[in-house]
């Protein structure tokens, strides 16, 4: 494991901010100074300024994320984050990012190359969304979105789109570009008012009130990891 990535999963700092240690001549592996291409096994020793450190177990957390939270660990605005919400003992950051606004289903880990590849679209990792639209989508808005959309940064891939109720749609994608429900559906003449994911992968929020979190079981971490053809 790159040493960065082995700092991360100490619970240190993000891979960036580990990097910034290392650079700083704060890390060492088995007393020399670590490089940021130095690659770290299992029986290695790791300082920092002096002190061993010890690589944390993978930890995977589900979170019901509320509205007004920002999908990062820390924030220059002193927003509420969703780091801060999850007090778990590991260093888990986010995969991929919410809106603000947006509430729902949010994976935490410290799982870097599983959160790589459930974010990545060539695994196709579904994610369900319900939105709440201006407007009534007709049959026609529908087949837009599951043939896909072109947005300025290029066509979407094809998506699942069905209505639910008045004003009301469930869109599946398993693209994770910034915004992309939101512009997609503004796309087709219908602007979000609200929007919630209700499933990423296999997870479901079943259970859990907004701001809640737990614990994936074994199952589902196996699951996940299948899905990402891990």
């Amino acid at each position: 494991m790159r040493l960065n990535a082995w700092l991360a999963r100490a619970g240190v700092a993000s891979r960036r901010g580990a990097d910034e240690l290392i650079k700083a001549g704060r890390v060492t592996v088995n007393g020399e100074p670590g490089q940021l291409n130095t690659f770290v096994e299992s029986r290695d020793r790791v300082e920092l300024d002096g002190r061993p450190l010890a690589k944390q177990g993978l930890a995977y957390v589900l979170l019901n994320k509320p509205p007004g939270v920002v999908t990062t660990a820390r924030d220059p605005q002193g927003r509420p984050t969703v780091v801060g919400l999850v007090e778990h003992e590991a260093r888990v950051v986010p995969v991929g990012r919410l809106d603000a606004d947006t509430t729902g289903a949010l994976l935490l880990t410290n799982d870097g190359e599983l959160a790589y590849r459930l974010a990545h679209p060539r695994y196709e990792v579904d994610k369900v969304y319900v939105a709440h639209v201006d407007g009534d989508p007709e049959p026609q808005a529908l087949a837009r979105l599951e043939r896909g959309v072109e947005l300025e940064d290029g066509r979407t891939a094809p998506a699942r789109a069905r209505r639910t109720a008045p004003g009301r749609v469930e869109l599946t994608v398993h693209e994770g570009r910034k915004h992309q429900v939101k512009r997609m559906l503004a796309a087709v003449g219908h602007p979000v008012r609200r929007l919630h994911r209700v499933r990423y992968g296999i997870l479901t929020l079943d259970g859990l009130a907004p701001g809640e979190w737990r614990e994936l079981t074994r199952t589902e971490v196996d699951e996940l990891r299948r899905s990402a053809r891990l």
